[in-house]
């Protein structure tokens, strides 16, 4: 065989092999994990503006939204596994299909959600909070560079998280109580005075279980306002 020949086939071995790899990693990155960004700050100071993380779309199986255009060709969740209270989730908006939303699980099916003079309540008790250091950051309730109260919030599964409280007697920090429908979620942004969340029944309200894409697991890339990239939270585990 000529040597011509011969760097003919090596070379279409080269991209056969190419062309599978590239599936693979393409199949990967649909399937099980995808990666998202953070275009606002409901969710500080968990996740920032700027931040970019991934998505496991395994945790919960596979439902149409796991799968590129979101095609309706079957029903339901293959796979399935229940959220965890705390989880912060990906989920479609249920008002419009087509918009990402991330949140935190707060309320399972058949539970009893309040807000109480901003403290949270989940099934007529009051969940455990504490006051820590205040949070230093630009935009997080909607102005500049500011110090805003910072709580540590405990669900009595110990998840453990921090939550924002930008003003006294907000907007949304006495609601009525909600129960949490059969095959439904209820969601909170960590922000909980600038989030619109599921306290807000004609925006986003109870979010069905087919409609969580995954469970946020991972800051992979984070650059601020600025451009200047924030190496400190890239690998931070989110929780």
């Amino acid at each position: 065989m000529s040597p011509r020949r011969t760097r003919r086939i090596v070379e279409v071995i080269a991209i056969g092999l190419a062309c599978v790899l590239g599936v693979l990693f393409f199949s990967t990155s649909t399937f099980v994990l995808q990666q998202f960004s953070t275009p606002s700050g409901s969710m500080e100071p968990t996740l920032l503006i700027g931040d970019y993380f991934f998505v496991s779309k395994f945790a919960y199986g596979y439902t149409r939204y796991s799968l590129p255009l979101s095609p309706n060709i079957f029903s339901g969740r293959i796979f399935g596994s229940v959220p965890e209270r705390g989880d912060v989730v990906v989920f479609r908006l249920p008002k419009d299909d087509s918009i990402d939303y991330v949140k935190r699980v707060i309320g399972l099916p058949g539970d009893r959600i309040q807000m109480i003079d901003g403290q949270l309540h989940i099934n007529g008790g009051p969940v455990k909070r504490q006051r820590v250091d205040d949070f230093v950051g630009e935009s997080s309730c909607g102005g500049g560079i500011a110090r805003i109260k910072r709580w540590k919030e405990t669900l009595a599964n110990g998840v453990s998280y921090l939550t924002l409280d930008c003003q006294d007697n907000g907007f949304l920090d006495n609601t009525p109580v909600y129960t949490v429908p059969s095959g439904h979620y209820f969601m909170l942004g960590d922000n909980r005075d600038n989030s619109t969340d599921s306290r807000v029944l004609g925006q986003v309200g109870y979010v069905p279980y087919d409609h969580l894409i995954g469970r946020a697991i991972k800051i992979s890339f984070s650059i601020d306002p600025n451009w200047n990239v924030r190496y400190e939270r890239i690998g931070l585990r989110l929780h």
